[in-house]
């Protein structure tokens, strides 16, 4: 007998843990998965951070080290020096006292905070622009609030390179005071970064047409391996957009190895430290509705790498230790595609930077991939390069060229 209930409707999985699932089933001893956004050693294992071992030890070594709640804002300690490491120790909006942040629920917590704050406090617009492609869950986040999304040019299929044209012309063709979501580097799915002078030319776009952008800032110092130079885009834009607020959605998944602890921040760069207090009162009530208050575990650890000094130096060091070999392994990919003179050109995998290359398969190349060789990525050919290791990555550069050689005889 029906119920209530009985006329909801399915959704088919989420794409993503779709893949991982069928990844997992699979039997075939050669499978790799270049699926989820995850780093991996060079056995293809997950990997703890030396610096988080460390941390971790500290913290549990602590006499005062407990599980009590938190306050609604968050762990102090980790929140003020996650704010130093996106903006930098010297940055205005710290010293004139211009932030209000929380704590939240990693980079997709962070982004769910945003779209609640456009929702209820921006007037301007309700329209995010993303760029064409993002992160699938860019749009679900957004639309779930009720928030109209719509998408800007960003990548050129037939050079593969940055549509700077096309990227500009949006920006400039969008509704005053629109809303722009901006990847702050390792660009997902792409991989591709604007140079500083094409982030130049995108801020001051930005600023003559008053949008609002957020900053998704989910690699900091994964991609290149350096903090600074991660976070330059996002610093220019503070000083460039001086106006402006600008949003900052900050995730610790990835460059800290925390995916399960779900560390992340909500910062609000004001031009102006007015109205402050209400501001963080807002947010923290979008805290206490929904999660009561933040996880400790994961803030704690975060917060103890990065304020003690030789563990701080440690995750940088570790930082480079993830990013060289993601870049290696570009090279090692690359490299076997032209040895084996793959049609096509190779190079824009070793252009990219961060943790994914969009490797220009077609779905019916990827799913070929993956039905006859194994080999996972999503459907939009947006590889992991962190799955690639010395020991499968001529396979996958072999199965790569077959599947691009079965096209091109259809």
């Amino acid at each position: 007998m029906p119920h209530l209930f009985s006329n909801i409707e399915q959704l088919p999985p989420d794409a993503l843990f779709g893949l991982k699932a069928r990844y997992v089933a699979d039997d075939r001893a050669t499978k790799v998965d270049l699926g989820i956004g995850a780093y991996r050693d060079e056995n293809g294992k997950p990997w703890v951070l030396p610096s988080v071992k460390r941390a971790e030890k500290l913290l549990q070594e602590d006499p005062s080290y407990n599980h009590e709640y938190l306050p609604i804002q968050g762990f102090a300690p980790f929140v003020t020096a996650a704010a130093q490491v996106i903006l930098g120790e010297d940055s205005p909006a710290i010293a004139e006292k211009r932030l209000v942040s929380v704590q939240s629920l990693s980079g997709t917590g962070a982004l769910h905070v945003a779209a609640k704050f456009i929702k209820k406090f921006y007037s301007k617009s309700e329209t995010v622009y993303l760029s064409k492609p993002t992160w699938a869950n860019h749009f679900q986040v957004f639309e779930t609030i009720g928030l109209k999304t719509a998408t800007y040019a960003y990548w050129k299929d037939e050079t593969k390179s940055l549509d700077l044209e096309g990227y500009l012309r949006d920006i400039e063709s969008a509704p005053e005071g629109s809303v722009f979501l901006l990847h702050a580097c390792a660009h997902n799915p792409t991989g591709l970064d604007p140079t500083p002078e094409e982030w130049t030319q995108i801020l001051n776009a930005i600023k003559k047409k008053n949008h609002l952008p957020i900053f998704d800032s989910a690699y900091q110092g994964f991609a290149s391996g350096s903090l600074e130079k991660d976070a330059w885009a996002l610093r220019e834009g503070v000083k460039i957009l001086k106006e402006t607020p600008i949003i900052v959605c900050q995730s610790f998944a990835k460059n800290v190895g925390m995916y399960g602890e779900r560390v992340g921040a909500f910062h609000l760069v004001l031009p102006t430290d007015e109205n402050k207090a209400a501001i963080l009162s807002q947010l923290q009530v979008f805290t206490r509705s929904e999660l009561s208050n933040p996880p400790a575990y994961g803030a704690k650890v975060v917060a103890k790498v990065l304020t003690t000094p030789e563990l701080r130096k440690q995750w940088q060091d570790d930082l480079i230790t993830m990013s060289q070999r993601i870049h290696k392994q570009r090279l090692a990919l690359r490299d076997r595609l032209v040895k084996l003179q793959t049609p096509g050109n190779w190079d824009h995998i070793v252009n990219q930077q961060g943790m994914f290359s969009f490797t220009g398969l077609s779905k019916e190349q990827v799913a070929r991939l993956e039905s006859k060789h194994a080999v996972y990525m999503t459907a939009n050919g947006r590889a992991s390069v962190a799955g690639l290791n010395e020991h499968n990555v001529e396979y996958v550069a072999n199965a790569i060229d077959e599947v691009v050689r079965s096209a091109s005889k259809l």
